[in-house]
């Protein structure tokens, strides 16, 4: 049984909108929230974290890629597709431009709990590049890997919190159910289109989104995408018990 998350909207100038899910740390945990972002100018000045991770991936549709600089000497360039995950461990300093003004960067920000253990490690970056995310082709079904594991394929990626990320894209008629282990909570936020998850009928342009507590048994979320073809992301991990925002 899932419950309802609301999403927040954000804009800076023209040049910067997202979806956010925020400050229901105790629902997603061990996510601490989501950004679902377009982004065509510089919009950040560089900032801190600490005792979290910061994770940007970018959708393939993104026009450009993405420059990450940090303060522990980082400095690459997210292309569409991949994924850059900043540990922050006792603090680091980072910032994010589109690499080209003017095309938009269309991605997402994912804020992850760490352990107490990892809480003051030295801040270590994690680096997959677009061809080395994993994809299951299924029938009218895509799913990216970027993080995690699904139907027995699993991404390079090690992070130091155990995580699933998956991009999930669904030609119109589509079905798909994603096992979700013992012990692990899932939520699902839909990208583009109309998706049907679990029964119940989502759009990207919804301020809401379904959230799955953790259960002590294997379970099954159930995906289709009855009218037209839709894409959603889905997030699960064992929960920590104490994250907070």
């Amino acid at each position: 049984m899932s419950v309802i998350a609301p999403i927040q909207r954000a804009n800076h100038g023209g040049h910067f909108r997202a979806y956010g899910l925020r400050g229901v740390a105790e629902l997603i945990d061990p996510f601490l929230g989501v950004d679902h972002y377009w982004m065509s100018a510089p919009t950040f000045p560089a900032h801190p974290h600490a005792g979290i991770s910061a994770v940007s991936y970018l959708f393939l549709d993104s026009e450009t890629g993405m420059v990450n600089r940090d303060s522990i000497g980082t400095h690459n360039l997210i292309q569409p597709g991949g994924l850059h995950w900043t540990t922050a461990g006792r603090g680091v300093v980072h910032e994010e431009d589109p690499a080209e003004t003017g095309k938009t960067v269309h991605g997402l920000q994912i804020f992850v709990a760490l352990s107490p253990a990892r809480r003051n490690v030295a801040p270590f970056p994690l680096t997959l590049e677009s061809h080395d995310v994993p994809v299951v082709q299924l029938p009218g079904v895509k799913v990216r890997i970027p993080v995690g594991s699904f139907a027995d394929t699993r991404s390079p990626l090690n992070p130091p919190t155990e995580v699933t990320m998956l991009d999930i894209s669904l030609e119109e008629g589509a079905e798909l159910a994603v096992p979700v282990s013992a012990g692990h909570s899932a939520f699902v936020m839909p990208i583009f289109g109309k998706v049907m998850v679990d029964g119940q009928n989502f759009d990207h342009n919804d301020l809401k989104l379904p959230v799955f507590p953790a259960q002590d048994r294997l379970h099954a979320i159930s995906l289709q995408s009855p009218r037209g073809s839709s894409k959603v992301m889905l997030f699960a991990g064992p929960p920590l018990h104490f994250a907070t925002t």
